[in-house]
C-alpha cells in the first residue's frame, strides 16, 4: 500500500473569494490610533527613507498590498526605478543606497525579523551611528508601524492595487 502526501498552499480570502473584516470600519478607534502612530513616526523623516523602510518590511512580510502602495508612493515622490527594484537585494547593490539608508534597511530587517535573532548590537550600533537618538526612535517606530500595517493587510486579505489613497 502506498500513500501520497499532498501539500497545498493555505487558502486565502483572495483565492476563495471569502470576504474578511474591513479593519477600518470594524475597529475605527484602533485604525485611527494606528494612523496617528504612523504619522508621528514619519514626521520629520526623509520621505525617501520612509518609503525604503516600508518597502523593505513589506517585501520581508510578503505583503503585496503594502508593497504596491509604497512603491507607487515612492515613485510619486521621485524615487528611481533602479532603487525600487534593488531594495530586495540592497546588500548586493550597496552603491545605490547611502550608508544611512543601508543602516536603516539593516535595522528594518532586524526589527521585522525580531523573532529570529532580536536586534543584533552591531545592527543597532550602525543605525545609531547614522541617526540622532530622536530620529532613530522615529525610524524604529516607523518599522513597527509598517509591520503592523503589513499584519493588518495580510490578516484581512487586502488586495494589492485596491488602496483608496
Amino acid at each position: 500500500m502506498t500513500t501520497t502526501t499532498q501539500t497545498t498552499a493555505p487558502q486565502t480570502a483572495e483565492l476563495t473569494g471569502t470576504a474578511r473584516t474591513d479593519f477600518a470600519k470594524a475597529a475605527p478607534k484602533a485604525f485611527r490610533a494606528l494612523i496617528g502612530f504612523d504619522a508621528a513616526a514619519r514626521a520629520g523623516l526623509d520621505p525617501a527613507l520612509v518609503e525604503l523602510i516600508q518597502i523593505r518590511s513589506s517585501l520581508i512580510n510578503n505583503c503585496a498590498y503594502c508593497l504596491h502602495m509604497h512603491t507607487n508612493d515612492a515613485r510619486k515622490a521621485g524615487e528611481s526605478e533602479d532603487r525600487l527594484h534593488l531594495v530586495a537585494v540592497w546588500r548586493e547593490a550597496r552603491h545605490f543606497f547611502t550608508p544611512k539608508e543601508q543602516a536603516a534597511l539593516a535595522l528594518t530587517e532586524a526589527v521585522t525579523r525580531i523573532a529570529d535573532a532580536g536586534v543584533p548590537d552591531a545592527v543597532y550600533a550602525q543605525a545609531a551611528a547614522h541617526f540622532e537618538e530622536a530620529e532613530l526612535a522615529q525610524v524604529i517606530a516607523l518599522i513597527c508601524t509598517i509591520n503592523t500595517w503589513n499584519r493588518v493587510a495580510l490578516a484581512t486579505a487586502k488586495r494589492a492595487g485596491t488602496d483608496e489613497r
